[in-house]
């Protein structure tokens, strides 16, 4: 296969169980506060020893230690937003919405770099890589994903059943540049789980926000990503080389060619629409949303009249 070596079914059972599992879970931590605060906060303090005293990995590198706690830094600034009043009475706290995202989107920018420059080939930290044009070529990708961030300051929290954090101005091209690119990073700087952690980790975040829960992309991306993160940290072999369910890439270096370039290109668009747009509407994109005219806008700003001075707290 291009992508990916031989993948029985069972491995296809396994994504699928992974998938509804990652929307299962982000649907219940949507449900309220209290399921958030013990996703987010009582899981978190309860493994911390566990991963520090108890799992020894080979594989844990310095990236994955990063990442879940940014991930939970992400899922914790959401929630005061969910349920909260602050970012009301302290706009300037809607700023850190985009800040976490692209500090995530940073952190795996400079590894790959770092797996490029390095020339990674071979056996690093017990997973196996192959380097080349492509890593600089997906980091430039994901520079400009980080740049066409826009329209924080229209963030708002609905009110209901299910207390959610809005961003209208987070578009669809947006959310599928920024999918790609992260398929094509996580293909060459974590191969070893790339058919998890790329293609359902990615895909979990999306189906929500597309069909049942529209504008909630970003919310539903720090919640996933922060499950998963919890889980590669605690089991870090079960999905490893060696493991039953792992799928290995194909380290066809075509492969990486093939989404790095995708990913810059849907990115380069992206950059080239909301400059575009910028000059001609006179827009500061630090400070004024700038898709308020779409209809994709309209529908998920319509969200915006169930917004409640009061949101739920339970």
């Amino acid at each position: 296969m291009f992508f990916f070596e031989s993948i029985p079914w069972y491995n296809v059972v396994m994504w699928l169980v992974v998938l509804g599992l990652l929307i299962g879970l982000n649907e219940f931590v949507r449900s309220g506060k209290r399921a958030s605060q013990l996703m987010f906060m009582a899981l978190p303090i309860a493994l911390t020893p566990i991963w520090l005293f108890v799992v020894d990995s080979e594989i844990t590198s310095w990236f994955h230690w990063v990442k879940v706690y940014s991930a939970l830094a992400g899922a914790l600034i959401y929630m005061v937003i969910r349920f909260t009043n602050y970012h009301k009475k302290h706009p300037w706290y809607l700023v850190l919405v985009p800040a976490i995202l692209a500090i995530n989107i940073m952190e795996a920018v400079i590894r790959e770099f770092q797996v490029g420059f390095m020339g990674f080939d071979g056996v690093v930290d017990g997973m196996t890589y192959i380097s080349g044009g492509w890593n600089y070529v997906n980091a430039f990708a994901g520079i400009l994903n980080i740049l066409t961030i826009c329209g924080w300051f229209g963030i708002f929290a609905t009110s209901g059943k299910r207390v959610d954090m809005i961003w209208p101005d987070q578009t669809k091209l947006w959310i599928i540049a920024y999918g790609i690119w992260n398929i094509s990073y996580v293909y060459s700087c974590a191969p070893g789980n790339a058919f998890y952690s790329g293609f359902a980790l990615n895909i979990a975040a999306t189906i929500p926000a597309l069909l049942w829960a529209k504008g909630t992309w970003m919310q539903n991306r720090a919640q996933t990503l922060s499950i998963w993160m919890m889980w590669v940290m605690t089991f870090p072999y079960f999905f490893a080389v060696g493991s039953t369910f792992n799928v290995s890439v194909s380290y066809n270096p075509a492969a990486n060619w093939t989404l790095a370039l995708i990913s810059l290109a849907l990115n380069v668009v992206l950059a080239v629409m909301q400059v575009s747009r910028i000059v001609k509407r006179r827009l500061n994109p630090l400070k004024d949303e700038l898709w308020t005219d779409t209809e994709e806008y309209k529908r998920v700003d319509a969200l915006r009249e169930t917004e409640s001075p009061n949101p739920k707290t339970a």
